[in-house]
């Protein structure tokens, strides 16, 4: 659902509905993100976190006047007080304020990007090239690895994964944005294509792996359950929250 959501917001939104879309995405993620790691009784820090980090997928647009360092520093302020008075166990208290800060650093700033992709010039084609490589390489380094993984690729974290896998997730990808530039992006050149076939085929599932090792830290399984048989928000946009930043910097340094 997440996904199709995403599309039909990429193709459809005015650029403010858009911000505003990414925002409920960014508060929805960072709901699942506290609560698999912050405990019950810190209701109170997981709620004010979440309002004020889905706030924070503007700040990367902000980047030019240095508010977003004023901004920082206020929020750390803030939680630091929050935090030191309402401590509760000295032994955890600033285990937690760290996962408040690593769930802003996680979700909304990378997630933020997409407000600054949307801005370049064909910013939906580039997130529309993001989206499918990503999905695409998800997708074909399933039925690869199911098919014909032998190797582990990284079994401490995610067991099923395979160096098999990785390499039709590459390929995957490579289809994706080969087909991308044959059908709404003719602009891209040859070794763009490459690049970012490339950059995605390893950053999508070194994001997928991340997100692995948070829900192992804590045994779970999923992110969430919003998402039937798929888990949660977190679950479908875990690749993609490493994609998004590479893509635009590709796009605004290299590609320009």
């Amino acid at each position: 659902m997440a996904i199709p959501l995403l599309v039909l917001v990429i193709t459809l939104a005015p650029r403010p509905w858009f911000g505003g879309i990414v925002m409920i995405l960014a508060g929805w993620g960072l709901f699942e993100f506290y609560s698999i790691c912050l405990p019950q009784q810190r209701g109170l820090e997981k709620g004010l976190a979440i309002l004020a980090g889905s706030l924070l997928v503007w700040l990367p647009q902000w980047q030019k006047s240095g508010l977003p360092w004023g901004i920082w520093v206020l929020l750390f302020i803030l939680a630091a007080i929050l935090f030191l008075l309402r401590f509760q166990d000295l032994q955890t208290v600033i285990n937690h304020l760290g996962l408040v800060f690593l769930g802003f650093l996680y979700i909304p700033l990378l997630l933020g990007h997409l407000n600054l992709l949307i801005d370049l010039p064909n910013g939906r084609k580039w997130i529309f090239l993001a989206l499918a490589a990503v999905m695409i390489n998800d997708s074909a380094a399933y039925f690869v690895g199911s098919s014909l993984g032998r190797h582990r690729l990284y079994p401490a974290i995610s067991p099923k994964k395979s160096w098999e896998g990785l390499a039709g997730g590459m390929a995957g990808s490579m289809s994706a944005v080969v087909l991308a530039k044959v059908i709404f992006f003719p602009s891209l050149k040859p070794i763009d294509c490459l690049a970012i076939s490339l950059l995605l085929g390893v950053l999508g599932p070194l994001g997928d792996l991340f997100e692995s090792l948070i829900k192992r830290s804590y045994g779970v399984k999923d992110s969430g359950s919003a998402i039937p048989g798929h888990g949660g928000l977190l679950d479908r946009l875990d690749s993609l929250l490493f994609a998004f930043p590479a893509v635009y910097y590709y796009a605004r340094l290299v590609a320009a």
